[in-house]
């Protein structure tokens, strides 16, 4: 990157929204969004069904702690991939070396916190589904069950190269803060 600073470009400088939509880290963050929300959102409409009851149950073996928990890693998931896009706009206009390293660290902590927590969904959800009984009830919610595993999985691949990207800029961060302290 011409003119960088500590990881980014120099502080102060334009915002290119195209250039900004072509980083690898806007893509897997935008794809992380999308991954969220058919998580969450295919369980919110079809994951909860009437099995032997007029209540709603969850359609992934009746435990409804599968379907709240991957309702909440991918409401979080959303709110954090909002965020960290909007961290990532404002990035260049950190001056500060040191609040750039906590920026990066910040990204690559909740990064590798969610590619886990979206494997324990994944593992979680897949096993719930193995278990549940083939009804008929269940088969008109078996789609929605289905991709909410899937893209639980692909999650786990997203949030973990999005921490590795994290991991390589902070690395660029303390390497140009080196560099800085040698030439005087």
């Amino acid at each position: 990157m011409e003119g960088a600073s500590f990881g980014a470009g120099r502080a102060g400088g334009g915002f290119d929204p195209i250039e900004f939509l072509k980083q690898p880290q806007t893509i897997l963050r935008i794809l992380s969004w999308v991954f969220s929300v058919v998580v969450f959102g295919s369980i919110i409409n079809e994951g909860y069904i009437n099995i032997d009851s007029p209540e709603l149950h969850c359609v992934y073996n009746k435990n409804e702690g599968a379907c709240n928990y991957a309702i909440s890693i991918g409401i979080i998931a959303f709110f954090g991939c909002v965020f960290f896009i909007i961290l990532d706009i404002n990035f260049p206009q950190i001056s500060s070396v040191k609040d750039r390293k906590r920026a990066v660290m910040v990204d690559m902590g909740f990064s590798g916190l969610w590619s886990f927590l979206w494997f324990v969904c994944f593992c979680f959800l897949a096993n719930q589904w193995q278990r549940t009984p083939n009804l008929p009830e269940v088969d008109q919610a078996a789609d929605a069950a289905r991709a909410a595993i899937a893209f639980s999985f692909f999650s786990i691949i997203t949030w973990a190269y999005l921490s590795l990207l994290a991991m390589e800029k902070l690395r660029d961060l303390i390497s140009g803060e080196e560099e800085q302290r040698i030439i005087p």
